[in-house]
């Protein structure tokens, strides 16, 4: 299987600083080609949230070049990579933290990471950035980290209230501000002729999942300067329509 890959990233209509951070690689490997890529937000209104999202991708990229390597020379499994995500999300909530003490501010970040191979996906999820999959329909692939997507699980709102919840942005948990992370981890198979996506919030808010699919359907994302522009068009409908948070997407495009 083959890869395509493109992002985009846009500080938006209100904001000083885009404290958004993302990296998507192709890598060679034993198995054949593999995608790593990871999205984080810097938690909005808190001091130096571009230094909490950046410090993650960071240490996301160094976990694939000294770990995932040595990785590859064996078998990659469910509880591997969950093993070794969850140490590194700890090791860098640790780290954030104690960095905010020292600052005396409080700073913190969501992360979805992805590593993609020609059979299998592998997703952790921290707060709510999302990863989703894009075929014949839209489906995402993770569970929002909130406040108020546990009060949908829990039946005390409907999916439609909480569209418009205004605590609809209260993590539960976000690295480097909580003392105790809980990430969610997903698993499936790669599926041929089909887009990954990874996003910060402020790109889904404002759009639907019709118009992710009448802009980032697999036939219309078949090289990388198409995605490119097609995301590109996603972010400026989400400006428009007076998103103003951070605007960043990923995307993966897989093929035979």
């Amino acid at each position: 299987m083959n890869f395509i890959v493109s992002a985009v990233t846009d500080i938006g209509i209100s904001k000083n600083t885009n404290q958004d951070s993302f990296s998507v690689k192709v890598l060679n490997t034993r198995f054949g080609n593999v995608v790593a890529a990871i999205i984080c937000d810097g938690m909005g209104g808190y001091s130096d949230g571009e230094i909490a999202s950046a410090t993650v991708v960071n240490t996301f990229n160094k976990w694939i070049v000294e770990k995932f390597s040595v990785l590859c020379n064996g078998m990659i499994t469910d509880s591997i990579i969950k093993n070794e995500w969850t140490k590194l999300v700890n090791d860098c909530n640790n780290k954030i933290s104690a960095y905010g003490r020292y600052k005396n501010i409080t700073l913190g970040t969501t992360t979805t990471m992805m590593l993609l191979t020609p059979s299998r996906y592998f997703i952790m999820n921290v707060g709510d950035s999302r990863a989703y999959e894009i075929s014949d329909t839209v489906k995402v692939l993770t569970k929002d980290q909130t406040v108020v997507a546990k009060d949908v699980e829990l039946g005390y709102i409907t999916p439609e209230q909480a569209e418009t919840d205004p605590r609809r942005s209260v993590l539960l948990y976000a690295i480097g501000a909580s003392d105790v992370i809980i990430p969610d981890m997903f698993y499936g198979e790669t599926k041929k002729n089909a887009v990954y996506m990874l996003c910060s919030d402020g790109f889904r808010h404002e759009i639907t999942e019709n118009e992710m699919y009448q802009f980032m359907n697999p036939a219309l994302m078949c090289e990388d300067s198409q995605m490119k522009n097609n995301m590109q068009s996603l972010v400026e409908l989400n400006k428009q329509r007076q998103e103003t948070d951070n605007i960043t997407v990923v995307s993966v495009r897989t093929y035979e």
